[in-house]
Order: structure tokens, then sequence, then C-alpha cells
């Protein structure tokens, strides 16, 4: 069976990732520069994606780069596991030179999660582990070129104290390393690096990654239907209007239309709704969930926004949606990454999302 050009389950690979081409060189060019920077931008954005095509062109030319995930941190532990999972990954000469430094500072990658689950007496304190392995990051850094990637920073915040060891360790170095932070929610990105009571204050440059250009999605769609042998005919704007941009939304719309289309076929308007259909029922029941979580003054702000894009308007009446309570929403709703202020309008981050809340209520 013919693979799918359109992946959509997860990061994608450095080479399947396109139309980001400014940003990319954009990023090359602050690491190159050790200019240290956070990307910013809502989940299913392609952060990690682009990040790791980024990581692939420098480590052509130098930078080896090393991937630090700290998603749903909760410990100071986790943090030491997530810094020693990130060492353990790398492989080739820069393992080497990692499991060497390690060995200098009496330690061994990969087991730090082991050790640390051990019972009291015999745990080391994972405050020192922290140190320790960032000094075999530092130490690293001055026999090999190094990116290194901290992919869900905002998960820091988290733990007392973790941002300000990380900073601590890393302060006297930052000319010395390649780095980037990476988080997917925009307000607490925006708290770690701008809020002078936070130990990472001024300290990177805020870069905010936005929706695909529509000629982007036109041509990562047009190319992978032409690229295993269909056209995507009429599919194709509806794909790009649809998806509004959102990089995850836009392959996930494309794969459902590409695998309803015959080899050597053409996708029709009658495909397109039908690959439509499919997504929908696949995503109405997160969808749902998702909201039922949500506070009733969150719930009415993206119904009011799905059904006229304003907060202010009729809609925002007949729900009884008080302005204090939707500027209050919107700020809170934008902080965690459900909506976004682009181009002088407010509109919700997942299309889909908003084509079930357009059908789910009637306002």
């Amino acid at each position: 069976m013919q693979q799918s050009p359109f992946p959509y389950h997860g990061p994608l690979k450095a080479e399947q990732v396109s139309g980001r081409e400014v940003l990319a060189q954009d990023l090359a060019e602050r690491i190159m520069d050790r200019r240290l920077t956070a990307l910013m931008g809502p989940r299913r954005y392609g952060k990690t994606s682009l990040l790791q095509r980024v990581a692939a062109d420098l480590a052509a030319v130098g930078p080896q780069p090393i991937w630090i995930d700290l998603y749903e941190l909760n410990s100071m532990a986790d943090l030491a596991g997530s810094i020693d999972r990130g060492l353990d990954a790398v492989t080739g000469s820069l393992r080497r030179i990692l499991d060497s430094v390690a060995g200098s500072l009496s330690l061994r990658l990969g087991v730090v999660g082991v050790e640390l689950s051990k019972e009291k007496r015999l745990r080391p304190d994972p405050v020192l582990t922290v140190r320790a392995l960032m000094q075999v990051l530092v130490r690293a850094a001055q026999r090999q070129d190094l990116l290194i990637v901290f992919d869900e920073f905002s998960g820091i915040s988290r733990v007392s104290g973790a941002a300000g060891l990380l900073r601590t360790e890393l302060q006297h170095h930052y000319q010395d390393l390649g780095i980037v932070f990476a988080g997917s929610q925009p307000s607490t990105m925006r708290t770690l690096f701008s809020d002078q009571a936070q130990p990472f204050f001024a300290q990177a440059d805020l870069i905010e990654i936005g929706p695909l250009e529509d000629h982007a999605v036109e041509n990562i769609v047009e190319e992978g239907f032409e690229a295993t042998g269909r056209a995507a005919g009429e599919a194709t704007s509806r794909i790009v209007g649809f998806a509004d941009g959102h990089p995850q939304r836009a392959m996930q719309l494309a794969d459902a239309t590409w695998r309803l289309t015959d080899p050597g076929g053409k996708a029709t308007e009658a495909t397109w709704e039908e690959g439509l259909a499919e997504v929908r029922a696949n995503v109405d029941a997160a969808s749902e969930r998702m909201f039922a979580m949500l506070a009733p003054g969150h719930q009415k702000t993206l119904r009011v926004l799905a059904a006229e894009g304003s907060v202010y308007g009729n809609a925002a009446g007949v729900l009884e949606l008080s302005p204090g309570t939707a500027r209050a929403a919107v700020e809170a709703l934008t902080g965690n990454g459900f909506i976004v202020k682009r181009n002088g309008r407010v509109a919700l981050v997942d299309p889909l999302l908003a084509d079930w809340l357009q059908r789910r209520f009637t306002l």
C-alpha cells in the first residue's frame, strides 16, 4: 500500500518540513550567532518539526543537536530524568564525548531515572544530579559545537526552583552553546522571559510561529498528490480555506482526502466532503471532551468567536457574555493557545474545534 504523503501524527521528519523557509533561516542564524531564542506557538503548529529541520541543516555544517523534552515536569527528579534521556538519546562521536565527560563526573548516562527511583537513603540528590548533567553539556561544548533544544520549556514553571537552577548552570556559557527554548503555552513562555521576577527575564528573544501561508498549504497539498500519482483538483482550495493555516489540521484533511482518491485519479468536491466527514468523526469526541473541561465564560467566548468572530457583538448578548468576562476569557484562552490574535481579529487556533462548535450549537 502506498504511504500517505501527509503524515500528521507527531513531528515531521526534517526533510518533510516545508513552508517555513524564512523562519528556519532566521532560527539557524540566531543559533549560529549564539542568540538565545524562545520559540512560541500553539500546540500542533509545527515547532518541534521546524526545529528538527533547523537542527538537521545545522548538523551538516557543525552544531550537533541535543534534544531535552520538558513536557509535564512535576519535580526536580523529573527535570534530571528529562536531561538524562536527552543525553542518552545521542549517538555517534558526540555520544562518546558525552560519556567521557560524564565518566569524569562519576555519572553514567541513561540510568539517572533508575537511580532517582531508589529508596530515599540510596537516592542521589536531584538538584546535584541536574547540576552534574548540565556540566556534562557545558564541558562537552568545549569539544564539540552543540545545539541544545529545550522542548516544551513551559513545563519548567511547574517545578519550584528549576528555571533558576538551569539559568545558574547556563548563564556563563551562552556564547559556548546554541540554545533554543520552545513552548506551547504562550502566556507561560512570555512570563518566563518577560517577568522581572523570573530567572530567565530578558534572557532570550521571543519568536512566534504563526499559521502557514495559504500558498504554502496549497503547495504542500498539490505536491503531495502529484508525487503519488494523484491530482488534488478542487480539494486544494477547500483544504486551504478550511485549515486556515493550521499545519497539522491541513495535513490531516489532506491525508483523508488523499486516501479517498484513487491512484491516477483526481479529488473532487465529493471526495473532499467525504474526507472532511471522516476527520470530523475522528475528532468530534475529543473536541467535546476538551470543551466540557472549560469554565462557562470560556465556553461562551469560544462559541461566540466560532459564530461571528466578535466577543462584543449580538451573539455575546444572546449568551449573556459580559464584556468583562469576555476580556478575561480572551486573555486566558490566548495564553493557553486556544485562540490567537492576528490581522486585527481574534480566532480559534484549531479550525476543527471551530467547526465542531458551529455544528454543535446554533449560536
